[in-house]
């Protein structure tokens, strides 16, 4: 009987059984490869040549992918950070304050604006405030010749002080430097001139006292009640200033008869709308003082409240 080596048929069940080892290796070894390749093919946003969309992993995959490295980026260097700023540009902050280049710009505006008109006329004024003093003591003080100088000088400076406060509003150039200046200018001149006149003996010194302290007086009232609101110029104060420089004016002129009369009289109508004025003014600021204080008070309980 022809029968079946027993090799054949150990080496047939050995191959199977060798078969069967080889089988469960490789199920062991397939999920690490299969998870490795899945997750090569995330990261590429799907298999090779595989179109968008043919696998379910391929841009939710490619997402969760830049996530990742999104992620994995050190520091602030975050990709969508970086696109957000260029976007939003380099003249634009996120708190809404106005960029450091737009406030030097319109810093250098304002200081442009300062050299207006109006406030060369006040600068004018303030330069012949010197002229004046020279000319009207030039020669001893009482030149007749010089002393016409000396008028037509605090003649330019009072006309000038009529126009620069209107150019100023009219055309909108009102400055810091104006609200200062104008103000100095004004009280400098007038000064100059009574001054100048009580030392050389035509005006007593006891008007110029008048004058003179009212002016300072009427500015640190000004100050006093500055946080409260500002005392607007009243139409008696405007009429004061103008009777105030046709008087002095008159003075500075080197008048004989009538004229001379003539001029004590219209010092006497200054020198009574100086006071009077004067203590309107101390009123105004009294009136003011206590509103803004009630004002404030009520502000405080409300806010309590």
């Amino acid at each position: 009987m022809t029968g079946v080596p027993a090799s054949a048929a150990g080496g047939s069940s050995g191959a199977r059984r060798a078969a069967a080892g080889a089988a469960a290796a490789a199920s062991t070894a397939a999920p690490g490869k299969v998870a490795g390749t899945a997750a090569a093919r995330s990261a590429d946003g799907g298999a090779p040549g595989a179109g968008p969309g043919a696998s379910p992993g391929g841009r939710h995959g490619g997402t969760a992918g830049a996530a990742a490295a999104d992620e994995a980026v050190p520091g602030n260097a975050v990709p969508g950070e970086a696109v957000a700023g260029e976007a939003a540009g380099p003249d634009v902050q996120d708190d809404g304050k106005t960029p450091r280049g737009a406030k030097i710009a319109a810093a250098a505006v304002n200081q442009a604006s300062v050299w207006n008109i109006a406030n060369l006329l006040t600068m004018l004024r303030l330069v012949l405030v010197p002229a004046f003093v020279a000319l009207m003591l030039a020669d001893g003080g009482y030149d007749p010749a010089w002393r016409s100088l000396a008028w037509a000088a605090f003649a330019i400076a009072m006309i000038t002080d009529l126009f620069d406060g209107h150019l100023a509003r009219t055309y909108n150039l009102v400055t810091d430097f104006g609200k200062i200046a104008d103000p100095i200018a004004d009280k400098a001149i007038m000064g100059a001139a009574l001054i100048c006149l009580s030392a050389l003996g035509d005006l007593p010194w006891w008007v110029t006292g008048v004058i003179l302290g009212r002016e300072l007086g009427v500015t640190l009232l000004r100050f006093w009640v500055i946080r409260y609101g500002v005392i607007p110029a009243s139409r008696g104060g405007k009429l004061k200033t103008l009777i105030q420089g046709v008087a002095v004016g008159m003075y500075v002129l080197a008048l004989t008869g009538w004229l001379a009369t003539l001029r004590w009289w219209v010092m006497a109508a200054a020198v009574v709308l100086t006071v009077v004025t004067g203590l309107d003014y101390v009123k105004q600021a009294i009136v003011l003082r206590r509103q803004g204080i009630a004002e404030r008070k009520a502000a405080l309980e409300e806010k309590e409240a």
